[in-house]
């Protein structure tokens, strides 16, 4: 009788199942390995077998390590695009992001970084422009390979004022460790580099972390 012990079925879905030369008479009938039995089996005595000394003390080990702060995850932000720039807002301030809307002109208000009011799901808000705020051509765009690009309206909330602001891109939340974020470049333009509190370096972008007191004491100033 032939055993899951046996060199016969030991492995055998990488011999000849779907990870080797696909010569099992079972897969007709299960279509994948996984479906069969002897896989099955398999998974159900290696979660049984006996666990030795060397196991236990290698994940106790692992357990009672103390994690570097330099590689901690201990923060997290909206990663969004204006114009060319990838920027970011910390996400306790991120309210909800909505699909992008016309803004209405208010009367009598001049102000470059108000662009009006905005209704987001019943709600009335004031429409800001970071990019006038920043310094940063809106009309700029960069290329993206492989995805779609939508602009978005980002609800976010500073003190008891909420804003909307308009974003050409969403990369989405990214979580980061804080000891990672390095100081902005000496190149960055000045009005950008003001209200920047670091730089994110995540996948293949470096990403500005904006000031949200800053910024949110900026644009309070300005609908007043």
């Amino acid at each position: 009788m032939t055993t899951l012990d046996s060199p016969i079925l030991v492995n055998c879905w990488n011999r000849i199942g779907v990870s080797g030369d696909q010569s099992c008479d079972k897969l007709a009938r299960h279509i994948h390995c996984r479906n069969c039995e002897v896989y099955a089996d398999a998974a159900q005595a290696n979660m049984q077998r006996a666990v030795d000394d060397s196991y236990k003390r290698e994940w106790a080990a692992h357990f009672r390590r103390v994690d570097d702060d330099s590689t901690r995850l201990d923060a997290s932000c909206l990663v969004f695009r204006i114009g060319r720039e990838w920027l970011s807002l910390p996400t306790t301030i991120l309210q909800s992001v909505a699909p992008q809307a016309a803004p209405h002109r208010l009367p009598h208000r001049h102000a470059r970084e108000l662009r009006g009011i905005v209704n987001v799901g019943g709600t009335v808000y004031p429409c800001m422009s970071l990019g006038a705020l920043l310094g940063i051509d809106e009309s700029e765009t960069v290329a993206a390979a492989g995805r779609h690009i939508f602009a978005r309206l980002l609800v976010v909330r500073w003190d008891e004022q909420s804003f909307a602001l308009p974003v050409a891109d969403l990369h989405g939340i990214v979580r980061y460790a804080s000891a990672t974020v390095q100081p902005p470049a000496a190149t960055i333009n000045k009005g950008l580099q003001r209200y920047l509190s670091g730089v994110l370096s995540h996948a293949d972008m470096h990403i500005g972390c904006l000031d949200a007191p800053l910024i949110g004491h900026q644009l309070a100033r300005t609908l007043r």
